[in-house]
């Protein structure tokens, strides 16, 4: 059976706390793992939540800043560590390239796994396989930032019903599938006849930005959004200064762009009450609604 769910690693923004580390967010998507924003301390965390080097397929940074970036250097040790048996590829802004070759190096150790740069120019599709398709959107912040949002193809969904009524049955509803036609008895069935349209899932990823069409167009349907939301509307003046969102400007994207599910993240450490996160997020959000905690597991909502 395939798993879609976001593994949370961490919440913290510029500064860990006692029970929040650095950023660091896994998601399992049919076998394949994007890791995104892989800050200091991720290698262990991903040891208390389970969560094994082989199960990282693609590395995703959304820029370099080091709450966001620090953990790299033991994430990609640690592939070789463990052996690992195929590529990971890993996809940052290009206009960070020195410090990605920094950190892949910034000790000595025995390289066995292979790691593949591919660093991004200007956003759009960055790799594209049997999962669908990951595509990064430049954001606003004080450096270059992109968001990633993953896109499965629409496709089609078999009416047993129809199956039924059609007289087609065990191998020939594959046969059907790829033909797109299939001769049964006396008469030809069409794949449009025993079939209706399925909408692909979308994942999204926003982090350290201001709000920008960028962040729209990431959000826009998206299944589960996870998005920055360092500040309170309180502060927003500050949020705006610093290039972050608020909960409240998490919320209203979400609202506006269909999300099913909103996961906020990415705390400042001023703030001791997350539950004030919850309350601005939920007067603006009626949708599914969660205030990621180390280590929780979030599901990808059934399809619609």
């Amino acid at each position: 059976m395939s798993t879609r769910e976001l593994v949370v690693l961490g919440t913290a923004s510029q500064a860990p706390t006692r029970t929040r580390n650095h950023n660091g967010y896994l998601l399992r998507w049919d076998g394949v793992g994007f890791l995104f924003d892989p800050g200091e301390g991720t290698q262990r965390q991903m040891i208390h939540a389970g969560v094994s080097s082989h199960d990282i397929d693609h590395i995703c940074i959304s820029h370099f800043h080091g709450d966001h970036c620090l953990g790299l250097p033991g994430v990609l040790q640690r592939l070789s560590l463990d052996r690992m048996p195929r590529p990971v590829h890993a996809h940052f802004p290009a206009a960070g390239i020195d410090f990605f070759r920094r950190m892949h190096h910034a000790s000595a150790f025995e390289e066995v796994a292979e790691v593949r740069q591919r660093p991004i120019e200007r956003g759009g599709a960055v790799v594209t396989g049997e999962f669908g398709t990951l595509e990064a959107v430049p954001l606003d912040h004080r450096i270059e930032t992109f968001g990633y949002r993953l896109v499965e193809p629409d496709g089609l969904r078999m009416l047993p019903e129809q199956l039924d009524r059609f007289g087609v049955r065990g191998p020939d509803v594959g046969r059907l599938q790829r033909a797109g036609s299939l001769r049964v008895g006396d008469r030809t069935v069409a794949l449009d006849q025993v079939s209706e349209p399925r909408p692909g899932q979308r994942f999204a990823f926003v982090m350290d930005t201001r709000l920008c069409d960028g962040v729209f167009e990431l959000a826009d349907g998206a299944d589960v959004l996870v998005i920055e939301s360092t500040f309170l509307d309180q502060d927003a003046r500050l949020a705006d200064e610093y290039g972050h969102l608020t909960a409240a400007q998490a919320a209203r994207v979400a609202a506006e762009c269909g999300v099913r599910t909103l996961v906020l993240t990415h705390f400042s450490q001023r703030y001791p009450e997350l539950r004030r996160f919850r309350d601005e997020a939920a007067a603006v959000f009626d949708g599914e609604l969660v205030v990621a905690e180390d280590l929780m597991r979030v599901p990808v909502p059934p399809r619609r």
